[in-house]
């Protein structure tokens, strides 16, 4: 055996080593107690498999130049992003491993062999690296609210028409070798159609389900990834990929069914689509309530569910609503925190933000737990949640959100709606909760409102 087959056979058990400890890694991220562990065991894995790459076989002062560079960016990137704004880096990071797969399988067309497997494969990981990172960039432009075009609108149109036509143009790529010589390179057609067709995917999903589409998309990133790995022959790879594409898809599958949905009505046909109901329109007078009013409502309470949304995220309250909790049990109440799955701007969103307030994991309660005991909940306190709690989901068959399972607050004795104004949720539809008599909206800034409750609290 010589001296490369050596270096080979100790790379490829490295990562295998690496490829159990990304499974372990995973699997303990699905409990929240070892959630941080497995992260770190995850990044630990993928620090050995980055190591024993630059060891074994690539010029080490390249890669570890791009590396450097690579892990500033980030580390800046991740640094001084808000806490509101993580949806759309995790976006921007779904749409640059597309690229990164994206820029591999251009680079290996050149190198391809006589091999149609190895074609095959150069087409499909450029066709979803390349809609992975242009949807991407999409999806962030949405999350953040820089970019609004309407489902409607001429711009949309042209871009889904381009979407659906990169499909046909993928399949002729990919019968291009069974087929006569073309005079025009349809190689380059296909890059620029691709990445075209990313932004004609998710341009016309509509705002409320971005969460569902970054779930897909990190899927996409993922299979992307096990494809690439499959090119450069890297186990590391094609584990990594598959995994993360897995349990991409499986999560997009979760969410959906949170949302009562299916992916096709997500992808193809959205809210904007959905017949105009009349929760649309306002539906009456709300009813008020200070924070010192409030005060006296919450001492009394035997029990208190907590229901968080992106406004938590925005007025960064999470810190002041897990100080409230406290204050609460230490009167004697009985609280829990609601946690929807679509709830903010990202899978999970709320549980990182209570995470980082380390609220304990025994207290978080999902829609299936605490509706049941609804009517048993003497004050229900949504923080900037909206679409989430909206009961024409319930109620008026014609909502667009009609199906939509969420979390029954308006059955609750009391309900606080913590919120800036009157605006509709990111669904842009219309709560007729706001408008229940057992609602009492709580107006302002939410870590403000939550402030003034604790400090009465201490008073």
């Amino acid at each position: 055996m010589s001296i490369f087959e050596d270096i080979t056979a100790i790379q490829n058990i490295i990562y295998i080593v690496a490829s159990i400890l990304f499974i372990s890694g995973i699997k303990m991220l699905g409990k929240e107690d070892t959630a941080v562990k497995g992260n770190f065991l995850s990044a630990f894995a993928m620090f050995i498999a980055v190591l024993v790459t630059i060891v074994f076989i690539v010029d080490p002062v390249i890669l570890l130049g791009g590396i450097l560079l690579g892990a500033i960016i980030g580390s800046t990137i991740a640094l001084k992003v808000k806490m509101t704004s993580i949806p759309e880096m995790v976006a921007l990071f779904n749409g640059f491993g597309g690229l990164a797969t994206f820029l591999i399988a251009w680079s290996e067309y050149n190198s391809i062999p006589d091999n149609y497997f190895q074609y095959l494969l150069v087409m499909v990981t450029i066709y979803i690296g390349g809609v992975t990172f242009t949807g991407s960039l999409i999806a962030y432009g949405k999350l953040s609210e820089k970019l609004k075009v309407a489902k409607t609108s001429i711009v949309t149109k042209i871009f889904t028409t381009i979407f659906y036509g990169s499909i046909l143009f993928l399949i002729f790529s990919i019968l291009q070798p069974l087929l006569p010589a073309l005079g025009f390179n349809f190689f380059t057609v296909l890059l620029a159609i691709t990445l075209l067709g990313g932004i004609g995917f998710v341009l016309p999903i509509g705002g409320g389900d971005m969460p569902v589409v970054i779930s897909l998309l990190n899927s996409f990133s993922g299979i992307a990834a096990a494809f690439a790995g499959l090119l450069l022959l890297n186990n590391v790879l094609i584990v990594a990929g598959s995994l993360v594409g897995a349990s991409g898809l499986i999560l997009t599958v979760i969410m959906a069914k949170a949302m009562n949905r299916s992916i096709n009505n997500i992808l193809f046909v959205g809210y904007a689509s959905a017949s105009k109901a009349s929760s649309s329109e306002e539906q009456g007078e709300v009813s008020p309530i200070n924070v010192a009013d409030a005060f006296l409502i919450l001492e009394s309470a035997s029990s208190v569910l907590i229901i968080p949304g992106y406004g938590m995220a925005v007025a960064q309250a999470q810190h002041v609503v897990r100080e409230l909790g406290e204050l609460l049990e230490e009167n004697g109440t009985e609280v829990k925190y609601g946690i929807h799955p679509v709830a903010g701007r990202m899978p999970g969103h709320m549980n990182v933000l209570l995470a980082e307030a380390n609220v304990p994991y025994d207290v978080l309660a999902e829609p299936d737990d605490v509706n049941p005991i609804m009517d048993s909940v003497d004050v229900a306190v949504v923080i900037g949640a909206n679409d989430v709690v909206n009961p024409s989901a319930t109620e008026e068959p014609g909502s667009p959100i009609y199906g939509m399972p969420i979390v029954e607050v308006h059955n609750a004795k009391t309900v606080f709606v913590l919120k800036r104004s009157m605006s509709s949720g990111f669904a842009g539809v219309q709560n007729p909760l706001f408008f229940k008599q057992n609602t009492r909206m709580l107006f302002g800034d939410a870590k403000e409102s939550i402030g003034g409750l604790v400090s009465e609290f201490k008073d």
